[in-house]
């Protein structure tokens, strides 16, 4: 529906070079493109215009309107440069859209601007963007164009073409007193919904009468009472020109929303309105009216896209018709037949024609078409024409019915022979208006029609209106011409007839300018760079050609028009080259890093340098063809010099070997041998550096068959390095003393080295380990590891995992094969375990520096999943499982219950505390179902004292921050199908009755609101069908549920992380700038993003109307936050244990010591693969105990863990030790197991902002600043706990 709104200039940059001479060349700005062959102009969309483009054309293709425009001279409207002239009067809308018309009438470009227009209407670049409803904007273009013209001889312009009245009438049935009320209209609105078409609608509005009896009477004015009456109306005045508005748009108050009416509506060509008029005295053409524009909509109710088919009344355009309609060897008068056919008109006329009478019963007619053509007039023609009698009465000028309708015949003066043009006027929706001859045999008389849609004009035929009949894509507003208007001669095909001169003057203006632009941009896209080499200028030397002087005098840089032929450029060439004596031959040539290389010769004179597919920034060597400075040169991609890098032991001028480096030219097409013989070296061996393992190199020698192949096909190119090694002096060797040759250095895993320039006579061999791919790693014993407490290990990168472990295991003297390897992140914690055991360390991307954990455990079979789960209790008139007063102190019951508590500050669901109840591991294939996980969970022993009928009275959930997270719909579904991931965890829900969600099902938890409390009820699950997603079908389905009427309910979700609301809009929601209206409407998305276990809030508000969903806890929690975000930690998430809550900013990973002591695990195996995201079981409180102090960071290879309060510290853990303030660095932490968010920064003064005394950190605890440890002070004044 939209289009671009602006268009971005476009840069090229060229890929070719010249030595150092890299040009950036900028694509100059294109010139709007010329008219297409239909010789008329679009409009360009401005993103959501097109509706205002449709009825602008339409404007346009209407001459009276456009020439009664263009009769406002300059001295009524005022001209646009005195605009900004506040003592001037300007109507800046006529003289815009003058303008607008002149250039889509003369400017010769494929679509007109319209950005100048809007500018006068003062619209927006938001407005620009919005689409609006054509019909409200022709009644609004119509009344700013009367404002702007009052006072002007165009005063009256919108009223003498296309106002109307209609009078409506009311007839006592006692004293046959009229009371009549007319009305003024612009254009028709006619319904289309269980209409047939125009004609039918007409007919219901103008022709049918309402009558008012029984218990509907009207109190008549003359009688003085209520009596019987008849209602009906007419049309008194009939405009020049008709505009007709299609109701297409309706509202289902059923399912309340819009929706588009598609169904087939019928509308003629030409159409006679005098059945519906006043008066019928005048002549038949005074009521005759021609179509002449239809805007078509295409989309649905909340947004598409309006185009629009006009006729071309004075043949501005060129009309390409598409193929005739009689083919050579079609019989004529068969075609002839079959139209007679499609017109019931031109058939019933046949029929009755044939009577001797001339007058037979409506109900004999019926029979007679059926015997005539086969076929009922219903399922022929009552769709398009409806009933026969209504057709009949339409066509009263042709026919005569009696006065009961029972009978019809034929009016004297109507034959079907002769027929005048005047009575044609009721042909069917599309019939050629001209006759069959000029219809076949020349397309003088045919109409010509135009779909104009944007920037996009094509021809059409009068039978592709048809199309637009039903659909998503159909006519939406009609405009019909009375037949009478007559155009004269003068105006056809002739675009500046009564143009005003200065308009003239203008648009011929920028025509000169455009075609201006258009040649120069023409030129400037169509030149391009050449940098001529000149042969004269060049020596043949080491392989290639090298300027003799310098590069400016031997290069020479040409423009030239690719257009233009090589015989062109031969001969500017040769005028440029005054003394140049012989043939011009040019050549493409290439700069190589060995010199300039010459390829294929140009040939073809007629040819044009786009054809050569000469490119730019080329370069071309200019010569004779045959020599260059006495030297035949080598030409052609076979023989391209290779500039190689070749390395050879020499001795040097000490008596010393040393490694020589020379750089030498080669062509591509020679053998490798040839650079043994270039050295001087008759035998030795070739060795080439090429890529090795682990993303080194190596040197490799070429075996003795590989020197008869050339360089190109032993892969070596510019910048290539050789070793040459001489095979006649072993002295001078690199290799081993063997004498055979090597494929590579790394086939042994030693050297020799022998000191050659050594002063004593003897010489000492030593050989040592050539073995280069080593790693050296760190490792360490349990699930963390701190600074310090690792050892070391130095292992080959192609050893396995199952190895590497053997050899950590050993050298710690642990045994057993119940231990796996993890690698540790970035912040000193233990990753992601390294499952493929048979994998090497180099394939596992390990590298030299790296620290692994060796962790007790064993891992899985590959396919297998260790799943923790969790029973989860949420608070409901059907809880089950653990009390609502362990739920609200947090106190740990039987298998270890965690609880996302709502304290002031905490992120949690203030309106639904969330109870996990830690039950086990399930070790399970990926490839067993949901159904048989659940199954599985009912065996563990946490679950056998709750009673649960079957694994279908449980919901799966996955655990996401502690909280139920994704719900796990099909149970028969594979694991591997739910996604869920080797960190995984599931919680269980206990259900009172099986339950079979839909995929699109959303479970919400819906809670009612307590009037008067600023509470709510304990939530009740609710299923939501969210096929469409609407916020109108959310709030049917809670009114539903609840028993309440839909108009008294109001919604709203809760978002717990922010204790907020946010309330459900009523109907529609607002459509921003980019998306359609369908998918805002949608509370999938934003900003609701609604899903399964989300809270709703529900008011009623027959008892409460009020706009305020939140409770005393929202406003605490939201005050709490607004301090944390004040103090720098309301980002962070808080912890939760069961005695108290803590920042994260106030605790440090747990030593391995501490963790092992915190392990939620009772069998001390380590959870090799439990989440961390997933809520663990709770810790066993202890006495603070003193902690070893940690070891200085051995090498200066690692920096001390993180600091309280640090980046690394924020993610939460279960397992968690609390620094206290004021303790060095070096000295022991105690493990306190709650603590509080009052603890001051480390090293802060006592002063800045803390309490001095003792601060209250839980109910059961308290911190003393002054004494650095945590005292439990119970409510019943129970002994004090001393530090440890």
């Amino acid at each position: 529906m939209f289009g671009d709104l602006f268009e971005e200039d476009c840069s090229s940059v060229s890929n070719n070079q010249y030595g150092k001479r890299k040009k950036l060349k900028t694509k100059a700005l294109e010139p709007p493109a010329p008219r297409e062959f239909t010789n008329l102009s679009g409009i360009r969309n401005q993103g959501g215009t097109c509706y205002l483009n449709s009825l602008l054309q339409t404007l346009h293709f209407t001459p009276e309107f456009r020439e009664a425009l263009f009769s406002l001279g300059p001295e009524e409207l005022g001209s646009l440069e005195e605009k900004d002239n506040p003592d001037a009067k300007v109507r800046i809308i006529p003289l815009q859209l003058q303008r607008l018309f002149a250039q889509l009438l003369l400017l010769d470009q494929e679509a007109a601007s319209t950005e100048d227009l809007t500018d006068s209407f003062g619209w927006t670049s938001h407005e620009e963007m919005r689409q609006h409803d054509v019909q409200e904007l022709n009644r609004i273009l119509f009344s700013a164009l009367e404002s702007s013209l009052v006072g002007t001889s165009g005063h009256d312009l919108i009223n003498r073409l296309y106002h109307g009245t209609i009078v409506n009438q009311i007839v006592c049935k006692e004293c046959k007193n009229v009371s009549e009320k007319q009305e003024d209209f612009l254009d028709l609105t006619v319904a289309v919904k269980n209409v047939s078409g125009l004609e039918d609608a007409l007919w219901n509005m103008y022709v049918e009468e309402e009558v008012f009896d029984s218990n509907n009477l009207y109190h008549c004015g003359a009688c003085d009472r209520l009596v019987g009456a008849a209602k009906s109306a007419k049309l008194r005045k009939l405009p020049p020109f008709l505009t007709v508005s299609l109701l297409r748009f309706n509202f289902d108050f059923v399912k309340c929303e819009r929706y588009k009416e598609t169904s087939c509506y019928t509308f003629p060509l030409r159409i006679n309105l005098k059945p519906f008029c006043e008066q019928s005295d005048l002549d038949d053409s005074e009521y005759e009216y021609d179509l002449f524009s239809v805007i078509i909509h295409k989309g649905g109710c909340h947004g598409g896209h309006y185009h629009v088919y006009v006729k071309d009344v004075d043949h501005l355009g060129s009309w390409q018709g598409q193929k005739e309609k009689s083919k050579p060897g079609v019989n004529l008068e068969d075609h002839q037949n079959e139209e007679a056919m499609d017109d019931p008109l031109r058939t019933l006329k046949a029929i009755l024609s044939q009577e001797e009478s001339n007058l037979i019963p409506v109900d004999q007619l019926g029979q007679k078409l059926l015997k005539k053509i086969g076929i009922s007039w219903n399922k022929k023609y009552r769709k398009q024409y409806g009933p026969l009698r209504k057709f009949l009465q339409l066509h009263s000028q042709v026919f005569l019915l009696s006065s009961d309708e029972s009978t019809v015949g034929l009016l004297k003066n109507c034959s079907l022979e002769a027929e005048p043009d005047s009575q044609r006027k009721d042909q069917p929706a599309f019939q050629t208006l001209t006759s069959d001859s000029a219809g076949l045999n020349g397309r003088a008389s045919c109409p010509h029609w135009f779909d104009i849609n944007d920037c996009k004009v094509q021809p059409i035929e009068e039978k592709d209106i048809k199309q637009q009949f039903q659909g998503k894509e159909s006519a939406y507003m009609l405009f019909y011409r009375k037949s009478q208007l007559q155009r004269p001669a003068e105006a056809r095909a002739n675009p500046r007839h009564k143009v005003p001169r200065h308009l003239l003057d203008e648009m011929d203006a920028a025509n000169t300018e455009l075609q201006a632009r258009r040649a120069e941009y023409d030129s400037t896209n169509n030149n391009i760079e050449l940098h001529l080499h000149l042969g004269p200028h060049y020596h043949f030397f080491n392989g290639a050609l090298h300027p003799v002087v310098s590069e400016t005098e031997s290069v020479w840089d040409l423009t030239f028009d690719q257009r233009k032929t090589l015989g062109d450029l031969r001969q500017s060439i040769f005028q440029l080259l005054e003394s140049w004596e012989g043939d011009v031959v040019l050549s493409v040539a290439k700069l190589l890093p060995a010199g300039l290389h010459v390829y294929q010769t140009l040939d073809g004179d007629g040819l044009t340098l786009c054809e050569l597919d000469v490119a730019d920034e080329e370069d071309v060597f200019v010569w004779d063809g045959v020599e260059v400075g006495g030297v035949q040169i080598p030409t052609g991609s076979d023989c391209e010099p290779v500039l190689l890098n070749v390395l050879r032991l020499a001795t040097g001028s000490e008596g010393c070997p040393r490694l020589t480096e020379s750089l030498r030219v080669f062509p591509a097409n020679a053998e490798v041998g040839s650079v043994l013989t270039a050295v001087g070296v008759p035998a030795g061996v070739v060795l080439v550096h090429e890529p090795g393992s682990a993303g080194g190199r190596r040197w490799a020698a070429i075996p003795e068959e590989g020197l008869a192949k050339t360089f190109r096909e032993q892969g070596l190119g510019n910048g290539s390095s050789v070793l040459i090694q001489d095979s006649r002096n072993e002295n001078n060797s690199l290799l081993t003393k063997q004498g055979k040759w090597i494929t590579s250095v790394n086939e042994v895993d030693w050297v020799q080295v022998k000191n050659l320039c050594q002063s004593e006579s003897e010489e000492e061999h030593i050989t040592i380990p050539a073995t280069v791919n080593t790693l050296f790693l760190f490792f360490a014993v349990g699930s963390g590891a701190q600074p310090g407490t690792e050892m070391e290990v130095i292992v080959e990168e192609t050893i396995s995992v199952r190895d590497c472990l053997k050899i950590m295991l050993e050298k710690f003297g642990l045994p057993g094969d119940t231990w796996h390897l993890r690698k540790v992140d970035w912040c000193y914690e233990a990753g992601e375990p390294l499952y493929e055991e048979e994998a090497t360390l180099r394939e596992l991307m390990i590298r030299s520096g790296d620290t692994l954990l060796v962790v007790e455990g064993r891992l899985l079979p590959p396919g297998f999943l260790k799943v923790p789960v969790w029973w989860y209790q949420p608070r409901g008139p059907a809880a089950q499982g653990t009390s609502l007063q362990d739920q609200t102190t947090g106190t740990p019951s039987a298998g270890g219950l965690w609880r996302a508590a709502s304290a002031p500050g905490a992120p949690g669901d203030a309106h639904e505390d969330t109870c996990l109840r830690y039950l086990g591991d399930l070790e399970i294939s990926e490839d067993a179902t949901l159904a048989e996980l659940k199954s599985q969970a009912l065996t563990l022993p946490s679950l056998s004292e709750l009673c649960v009928p079957s694994p279908a009275f449980l919901r799966a959930w996955t655990v996401d921050g502690r909280r139920p997270g994704r719900l796990l719909r099909d149970s028969r579904q594979q694991l591997r199908e739910h996604k869920l991931g080797r960190r995984a965890a599931v919680c269980l829900e206990p259900l009172q009755e099986e339950e079979l969600l839909g995929p699109r099902d959303v479970l919400l938890r819906t809670r009612l609101r307590l009037p008067g409390e600023r509470a709510y009820a304990p939530p009740v699950d609710m299923v939501w069908d969210a096929a469409r997603g609407t916020a109108s079908s959310l709030r049917q389905r809670v009114a539903e549920f609840y028993s309440l009427p839909v108009e008294k309910v109001e919604i709203a979700k809760y978002f717990p992380d922010k204790f907020e609301w946010l309330p459900v809009s009523s109907w529609n929601q607002q459509t921003t700038k980019r998306k359609k209206k369908k998918k805002q409407d949608n509370l999938l998305g934003a900003p609701y993003y609604l899903k399964d276990g989300d809270t709703v809030g529900v008011k009623n508000l027959l008892v409460e109307d009020d706009d305020d969903f939140g409770t005393a806890r929202d406003d605490a929690g939201r005050g709490n936050r607004t301090q944390q975000l004040a103090l720098g930690t309301g980002a962070r998430k808080p912890f939760v244990c069961g005695v108290a809550t803590f920042s994260p900013a106030q605790r440090r990973p747990a030593s391995p010591t501490d963790r092992k002591l915190l392990s939620p695990s009772a069998s001390g195996v380590s959870d090799s693969t439990g989440p961390t995201d997933a809520p663990r079981a709770p810790h066993p409180v202890r006495a603070g105990t003193g902690a070893a102090a940690p070891q200085p960071a051995g090498r200066g290879r690692r920096a001390e863990p993180p600091l309280v309060g640090s980046a690394s510290a924020q993610t939460p853990s279960d397992n968690c030790v609390v620094t206290v303030p004021g303790t060095a660095s070096g000295q022991a932490s105690s493990l306190y197991p709650c603590a509080t968010q009052h603890i001051r920064p480390w090293g802060a003064p006592a002063d800045r902002g803390v309490s001095q005394g003792p601060v209250r950190c839980c109910p059961h605890t308290t911190l003393d600043p002054s004494r650095h440890c945590c005292e439990h002070r119970p409510e019943s004044g129970t002994s004090r706990r001393q530090p440890g």
